[in-house]
C-alpha cells in the first residue's frame, strides 16, 4: 500500500512547515491529487486518518483537488481527455501522447485559522 507512505510524506512536509512557522499543527490542509497519480482515493483516506494521529495534522480539514487526466497526442497534436494513462487518441488511435494534467501529486496549501 504505497498510500501509506504517501500519506507520511505529506505528513513530513507538514512538520517542516510547522517548524519553519514556529507552530504546533494547521487547521486545514490542501492536496492536489491527480486522476492519473496511481493513488487508490479509498486505500488513501483509510491510510490518512491513521497516519495524521497525534501530528500537527491531527484535527485539520482535508481538501483534496482532483485534475483530471488531459493528454495531446504526438502523432496528430489532438488534445484530449483521458481516463486511463493507456487510452488512445480519439482522432487517430495512436498511443503516443503526451500527459498535460492528472499525474499531479503536491501539497498546495497548510492553513491556520
Amino acid at each position: 500500500m504505497h498510500e501509506l507512505s504517501i500519506a507520511m510524506g505529506i505528513i513530513d512536509i507538514a512538520n517542516q512547515e510547522a517548524a519553519k512557522a514556529g507552530v504546533g499543527h494547521f487547521d486545514g490542509i490542501e492536496l492536489v491529487i491527480g486522476e492519473l497519480s496511481g493513488i487508490e482515493m479509498a486505500s488513501f483516506d483509510f491510510a490518512w486518518q491513521q497516519a495524521i494521529k497525534g501530528t500537527v495534522l491531527e484535527n485539520a480539514a482535508l481538501e483534496i483537488i482532483r485534475p483530471p487526466g488531459n493528454a495531446k497526442c504526438l502523432e496528430c497534436g489532438q488534445a484530449f481527455a483521458v481516463s486511463q494513462i493507456y487510452d488512445l487518441c480519439p482522432v487517430c488511435q495512436s498511443h503516443f501522447k503526451e500527459i498535460i494534467s492528472g499525474k499531479e501529486l503536491r501539497v498546495k496549501s497548510l492553513s491556520l485559522d
